[in-house]
């Protein structure tokens, strides 16, 4: 299996990270969505504020009604790479 090509948002990593974040992705899928979890289940939670959570309700009640307008993310990552470089 190919290793996969990350959305770059690597500036802010430290020599070794990057090192890790190859290695990662030259796993297999199974294998990079089990380090996934539980790299997420090591950091604390993240508090939102009231108006973000307001801004989720709404939003999920969109899709849940059928107003909201679905994308596939990785079309419209491609999309905004093209347009904005």
């Amino acid at each position: 299996m190919a290793a996969v090509t990350p959305v770059t948002y690597t500036s802010g990593m430290t020599a070794a990270a990057k090192k890790l974040l190859d290695e990662a992705l030259s796993l297999p899928e199974e294998a990079r969505q089990e380090l996934m979890l539980a790299l997420g289940a090591s950091l604390r939670p993240v508090e939102l504020s009231d108006a973000w959570r307001e801004e989720i309700a709404t939003r999920l009640e969109r899709i849940k009604s059928g107003n909201a307008v679905l994308r596939d993310p990785m079309e419209h990552l491609e999309e905004l790479r093209a347009k904005f470089g």
